[in-house]
Formats: structure tokens, C-alpha cells, sequence
């Protein structure tokens, strides 16, 4: 009787231990499986141009984007053209600009005639936008990778 008590206690310690491993090791699986490459950075070529905030250049509030935010100089923000919005930029989502060091943040949409565009936003200074002029560039943006594939 007293072999058997003692099996029995060894039996369900050892069943606890090892689904206690399991728990931990499935756990580990699963975090690791389920970060990796879910996330993954895209380019697309697009028309870049650059805007400030001055009247003449934006509706109504010259400082307040489509979305509500309030634009100060020096933000890394840009706008984004709405068909770059429909392939899954979003407000705030992080963009690599060719060209620049800085990541920028969509904070704005532009109107529905442009596409595939980008305005980087370069606060009051006028001459620093005429200068950067219109041009073709690539960015590089986050996209969530479908998780079920390998």
C-alpha cells in the first residue's frame, strides 16, 4: 500500500512537471511563431512634393490635418495620397521617405485627385519646399503579413 501511494504521488508530480514544461514550451512556440515576420517593410514608388502651413496651400486652418491632429514645424509628418490609404497606410502609420534619415508619420490625406503621392510636410518654410521640388521617390512602409502563411 505504501509503494503504491508513493508511485501514485511520483506519477501525478511527474504528469504536473511535465505539462507545466509543455505549457512553457508551447508558450514559448507560440510567442516566437507569432512575432516572427509578421510585420514586414514594402516599398512603392511614389510622386513626392512638399507643403507647409500657410494659408494659401491648405483648407481652412492651415495647421490642422484631416484627421485633427495639429501640425507644428519640425514633425515628421506627411500627407498621403486616399489610394495609398486603400493599400493599407494609415494615420500614423511609420514611413521611410528615400533620401531622408528620419522616419515620418502619416498625419494627413491629400485631396482625391492625386495619386500615388506623398506631401512631406516642411512647417512655415516656404523656400525649403520649392526647393525640394517634385520628385520621384520610394518609401518603405509596415505591412502586417498574412500570419497563417510560412
Amino acid at each position: 500500500m505504501l509503494y503504491s501511494k508513493y508511485t501514485y504521488r511520483l506519477k501525478k508530480s511527474a504528469i504536473l512537471i511535465s505539462g507545466f514544461i509543455l505549457m512553457i514550451y508551447l508558450t514559448a512556440c507560440t510567442a516566437f511563431d507569432g512575432n516572427k515576420n509578421v510585420e514586414d517593410w514594402d516599398t512603392i514608388c511614389v510622386t513626392a512634393t512638399a507643403y507647409n502651413s500657410v494659408e494659401y496651400q491648405t483648407q481652412n486652418n492651415p495647421r490642422i490635418t484631416a484627421w485633427g491632429d495639429t501640425l507644428k514645424p519640425g514633425m515628421n509628418a506627411i500627407a498621403v495620397s486616399r489610394d495609398l490609404l486603400k493599400m493599407g497606410l494609415d494615420y500614423n502609420s511609420p514611413i521611410k521617405i528615400e533620401g531622408f534619415d528620419s522616419v515620418f508619420y502619416i498625419k494627413d490625406k491629400m485631396h482625391y485627385r492625386w495619386k500615388k503621392r506623398i506631401d512631406i510636410y516642411m512647417g512655415q518654410d516656404v523656400s525649403k519646399a520649392k526647393d525640394f521640388g517634385k520628385k520621384q521617390l520610394n518609401i518603405a512602409y509596415l505591412f502586417q503579413k498574412d500570419s497563417l502563411k510560412k
